[in-house]
């Protein structure tokens, strides 16, 4: 027990300090995955595949750079505006939450008729000096990191089968080798098909809400800032819908001077949200990818304390390709059923 206790601390300790080299290959990976079944469709119809990882991977920068240009004038124009914003949400909330208020200072003169003045030291606060060169030396490590990713994402797309079967090339026996391929190739695509089904899922709940955000009255360009934020998010979940909700409340009471009408896009980022989670992505894939909601919320605090919010983003993928590798391995089932 206490070698496995040390072995697993080993483990985590890789994963947190190699995360530099990890996360460029498991966002390449992911990506990957989202573009095989586009390229397998593409080669039925007698397209190479270098042909077609190149087409799948130059139309899906297109769309990010396209998207980053339109969300990029609202992202920054909360940013400057944020300061402001917070000031005037403030007395919103002080509205809101007046009754609580009023309870804590009877409670706390309570205290002080309890136990008498105390009295408190000031507090001095130290503010570190900003390195002007820090951003300067983090932007190439970023711009490598990106270049990375696209990199071995189409490497992955190009060339994946094939050092797939160089690999198992490497086991010694032919029962061993033909049983590894099919566990391989049953992984890739359901993995491959959840995560693009759940990639369009994503998006199409970040377009609802973008839509309606702009029948509510936002401008288009910061309705689908909002409505990328919620595509995100739903990547985590019951983490990341959460954390959706509590922005898009704040954006509400910010944007909206009546508080009925500040509480609408919340309610509708539930309504959807509820839609998809409760009836939508349940009909579509079923109940074999379905995942124990206590084992997804660990392995959300696992891989989000290890790689923060990349970390999120994969949860969900690596714990789904888990469950399929010990589904396919005789001995292993009830290991795949602990995680349903």
């Amino acid at each position: 027990m206490a070698v496995l206790v040390l072995a697993v601390l080993a483990v985590g300790f890789t994963l947190w300090a190699a995360q530099g080299v990890l996360l460029p290959v498991l966002l390449a990976m992911f990506f990957a995955l989202v573009g095989n079944p586009l390229i397998r469709l593409l080669r039925k119809a007698y397209i190479p595949r270098f042909i077609g990882a190149l087409a799948v991977l130059s139309g899906g920068l297109a769309a990010a750079i396209l998207l980053g240009q339109q969300m990029l004038p609202p992202a920054m124009d909360w940013a400057s505006e944020a300061p402001r914003q917070m000031r005037q949400l403030a007395p919103k909330l002080q509205q809101i939450t007046r009754p609580v208020q009023e309870a804590n200072k009877a409670a706390e003169s309570l205290a002080r008729a309890a136990g008498g003045e105390t009295g408190r030291q000031p507090q001095v606060v130290r503010t570190a000096q900003d390195d002007p060169y820090r951003m300067l030396a983090r932007t190439p490590r970023l711009v490598a990191a990106a270049l990375a990713v696209v990199l071995l994402t189409f490497f992955f797309m190009v060339y994946g089968e094939k050092l797939q079967r160089s690999a198992i090339a490497l086991l010694p026996g032919r029962q061993q080798q033909k049983f590894t391929v099919d566990i391989l190739q049953r992984i890739e695509r359901e993995v491959s098909r959840y995560v693009l089904t759940i990639t369009l899922i994503n998006v199409g709940l970040g377009l609802a809400f973008a839509g309606v955000l702009a029948w509510l009255g936002f401008a288009p360009n910061e309705a689908l800032l909002w409505g990328t934020m919620v595509a995100l998010l739903n990547y985590a979940p019951y983490v990341g819908p959460l954390m959706g909700w509590i922005v898009i409340l704040l954006v509400g009471f910010v944007t909206f001077d009546d508080p009925l009408q500040a509480l609408l896009p919340a309610a509708a980022y539930i309504v959807l949200q509820t839609i998809e989670g409760q009836l939508l992505t349940p009909i579509i894939l079923g109940k074999r990818m379905a995942l124990s909601p206590l084992v997804l919320i660990l392995a959300l605090m696992l891989f989000g304390w290890l790689w923060g919010i990349i970390g999120l983003l994969l949860a969900v993928p690596l714990l789904v390709c888990v469950k399929l590798v010990l589904a396919r391995v005789e001995g292993m089932e009830g290991w795949a059923r602990l995680l349903e």
